[in-house]
């Protein structure tokens, strides 16, 4: 890649992230095959060099969910178990579980209490009826 398309892809990551965070629940999601950079109702942007974005991300405030380091059967029960990430459209009612859609803060708990990595989203007390 060259210097020019570089510094074009890095602006173009800016503006998706400035995007995602005015979206409620606009977050990078970060796992074994790459990242998902969700920044609005059905839209997200894939891809496999995760580093430079995450940093990008937490350098703007946006919210981290990085379960690379999180065991893997963990996070296999989060993901065919667990609910989805609202982004930019209101979360199902409580209970939420496979196919629903819940806050982007009881799902990231989910993700911390497994072992991954969430940065740029306060821990929410347990008794939180939001989490």
């Amino acid at each position: 890649m060259s210097a020019a398309e570089n510094v074009d892809l890095q602006s173009h990551h800016a503006e998706l992230i400035a995007e995602a965070l005015t979206t409620e629940g606009g977050h990078l999601s970060i796992g074994r095959g790459g990242f998902i950079l969700w920044y609005r109702d059905g839209c997200r942007l894939l891809g496999h060099d995760s580093e430079p974005i995450k940093a990008a991300c937490i350098e703007a405030g946006l919210p981290v969910i990085d379960s690379r380091g999180a065991l893997f059967d963990a996070v296999a029960q989060l993901v065919i178990r667990g609910p989805m990430v609202a982004v930019g459209a209101p979360p199902d009612p409580p209970p939420h579980g496979p196919f629903s859609y819940a806050p982007l803060a009881a799902v990231a708990a989910a993700y911390r209490a497994a072992g991954a990595e969430v940065v740029n989203l306060p821990e929410r007390a347990a008794d939180d009826p939001g989490a």
